[in-house]
C-alpha cells in the first residue's frame, strides 16, 4: 500500500479517517470513530442552530476576485440578503464561497460558513459572521443542507458536483422538501443540462425531474424563483423554541 505523505498538523486532519474508510477495523476503533462523528454533528448543530433560514451557495474554491463567476456569486449573495432577507451559507472557503459570503455582508445580511479541514486550498474566508470547521465531508454536507430553504449552484469541480447531485437526489427522493435548486453559469453548465435531458430520454430519470432544477444566468430570475417557492410554502421566522437556552450555554 502506498504510504501517504504526512499532513500539516496545523490543519487538524483526522488521520484515522482514511483508516476507517479502508474496511472493517477493530470494534473499539470504529466505536471511538463513531463518537467523534457524533461530536462533529453536535458542534455543527450548536454553531448553526440560530443562523437560519439560509440559502446555500455551492461553487468552486478556485475562482479569484475579478473572475466573472466570482462576481456573479457576489451579486447572488447580496440579492439573497437584500431581496430575500435570508442568511447566505457556503462551504466557508475561498472562491465562489468567499464571493457569496462577501456579497451577503455587503448587502447587510448574515454570512455563515461550514468549513472543511483539508491539507490545501480550503481555509475560512474573511467575510464570515459565523462559521464552524468540520473534519468530515459527510457531516459538512448534512449541515449545508439542513438549514437551507434553497440551493444555488455556481461553476465548480468534483466537490460542487457531489454537493449538487446529493442535494438533487434528496429532493427527488423526498428525503427533504422540494426546495428550489438553481444552477447558474450556462456557458459552464450547458453540457450538464443536455446530459440531464439525455437521462430523461433514456428513462433513468423521469421527465418531471427536469423541473427540479432551474438553469439560468439571470440573478433576478433566480431570486424570483426562490421567493415564489418560499412565499407559497413557508412562513420564514424564528420560532420561540429556537431561542438560545442559557442552561445550554448557547448564544445566537
Amino acid at each position: 500500500m502506498t504510504k501517504l505523505p504526512p499532513l500539516p498538523k496545523k490543519r487538524l486532519i483526522d488521520t484515522q479517517e482514511p483508516v476507517f474508510l479502508q474496511g472493517p477495523r477493530k470494534r473499539h476503533f470504529e466505536l471511538f470513530f463513531a463518537f467523534k462523528v457524533f461530536w462533529e454533528f453536535i458542534r455543527g448543530f450548536r454553531a448553526l442552530h440560530f443562523v437560519g433560514p439560509c440559502v446555500t451557495v455551492f461553487g468552486s474554491a478556485r475562482f479569484k476576485d475579478g473572475h466573472r463567476y466570482y462576481e456573479e456569486a457576489q451579486t447572488m449573495g447580496k440579492l439573497i440578503a437584500t431581496d430575500l432577507g435570508l442568511t447566505v451559507m457556503t462551504g466557508g472557503g475561498p472562491g465562489i464561497m468567499e464571493a457569496a459570503n462577501r456579497g451577503a455582508r455587503e448587502g447587510g445580511g448574515l454570512s455563515v460558513g461550514c468549513n472543511i479541514v483539508l491539507p490545501h486550498e480550503q481555509a475560512e474566508n474573511p467575510w464570515l459572521d459565523k462559521f464552524v470547521t468540520i473534519r468530515y465531508f459527510f457531516v459538512r454536507k448534512v449541515l449545508l443542507v439542513k438549514y437551507s430553504y434553497a440551493f444555488i449552484i455556481l461553476p465548480g469541480g468534483f466537490g460542487t458536483m457531489d454537493e449538487f447531485f446529493e442535494t438533487l437526489t434528496l429532493v427527488q427522493t423526498r428525503k427533504i422538501n422540494n426546495f428550489p435548486i438553481v444552477i447558474m453559469g450556462m456557458d459552464y453548465y450547458r453540457p450538464l443540462q443536455e446530459y440531464l435531458k439525455f437521462m430523461a430520454d433514456e428513462g433513468t430519470i423521469s421527465p418531471e425531474d427536469m423541473d427540479l432544477v432551474l438553469f439560468t444566468d439571470d440573478p433576478q430570475e433566480a431570486i424570483a424563483h426562490i421567493r415564489q417557492y418560499i412565499s407559497n410554502h413557508y412562513t420564514v421566522k424564528k420560532r420561540k423554541s429556537y431561542l438560545p437556552q442559557w442552561w445550554l450555554f448557547e448564544r445566537a
